[in-house]
């Protein structure tokens, strides 16, 4: 499930209502979201979910990745950049990384990454 939280992360909120952001009342916290996406693991077939916090909610990620069994796909989270990749790792923000080469420029600098 990719999620592309960072789409509709707004100041430290989730906006579950983005097409309407004028309603505050569909704002939700990270633990908030974190609490729905263990609620969708628990009831159906997820093995995997992309990107489900903003790409600068360090913590959320953290907190998610070590309370779930399941895949953790970091991919706005790392834009294939070394430094966000070696901090996701620091992190533990993550447990699977989405490396695109056409967002780092070759092959060669995609694999020191």
């Amino acid at each position: 499930m990719d999620v592309a939280a960072s789409e509709f992360y707004r100041d430290g909120k989730y906006d579950l209502d983005f097409k309407s952001p004028d309603d505050p009342s569909r704002h939700i916290s990270p633990d908030q979201l974190a609490d729905l996406y263990k609620g969708f693991v628990k009831n159906y077939p997820v093995v995997s979910i992309e990107d489900p916090f903003d790409q600068d909610d360090w913590g959320a990620w953290k907190k998610f990745t070590g309370s779930v069994n399941i895949q953790v796909v970091g991919d706005d989270l790392t834009v294939t950049n070394p430094k966000r990749i070696a901090k996701a790792v620091e992190e533990k923000a993550c447990n699977c990384l989405l490396l695109k080469v056409n967002q780092i420029g070759s092959v060669t600098e995609s694999l020191q990454a």
